[in-house]
């Protein structure tokens, strides 16, 4: 099994698990509020692993490189803005029908990657990536 397929498959495990204890721990709360308080313990975390992994100097070299910073924060700043409007969707709607219909971003990332990077889909992964738009469509609707 290729390293990329475990790692993007631990990230799915992960990602599930996300929803569950996101749905759990919104009971009773702002969502926008929870959002903030898991950025700062998923921050004091990967700075726990980068810091492990010896790689602290190398954040000035990342923020000097000022076209790959400016990708990074505005990175930053999409994933914040999902993570706010997930938490929001999820505080009142199902995860079984939040969840999937965030995997949409599957949908609208190939599409940009094929606009913006020229990347070529075969039929099999043009097929794979319909399949996932038709079951975000059948799990809205149910």
């Amino acid at each position: 099994m290729s390293l990329w397929l475990i790692y993007a498959l631990l990230a799915a495990v992960f990602a599930a698990m996300v929803s569950i204890f996101g749905k759990m721990g919104l009971q009773n709360i702002d969502p926008n509020t929870a959002t903030a308080v898991r950025a700062i313990i998923m921050a004091a975390f990967l700075i726990g692993v980068v810091a492990f992994q010896g790689n602290l100097a190398k954040i000035p070299e990342i923020i000097a490189e000022r076209k790959t910073f400016l990708y990074i924060v505005l990175s930053g700043l999409a994933g914040a803005s999902s993570w706010l409007f997930y938490f929001l969707a999820l505080r009142v709607g199902k995860v079984s029908q939040v969840a999937p219909i965030d995997k949409l971003s599957v949908v609208i990332a190939t599409v940009m990657a094929i606009l913006f990077f020229g990347e070529k889909l075969s039929l099999v992964n043009g097929i794979g990536v319909g399949l996932i738009a038709i079951g975000v469509v059948l799990t809205a609707i149910s």
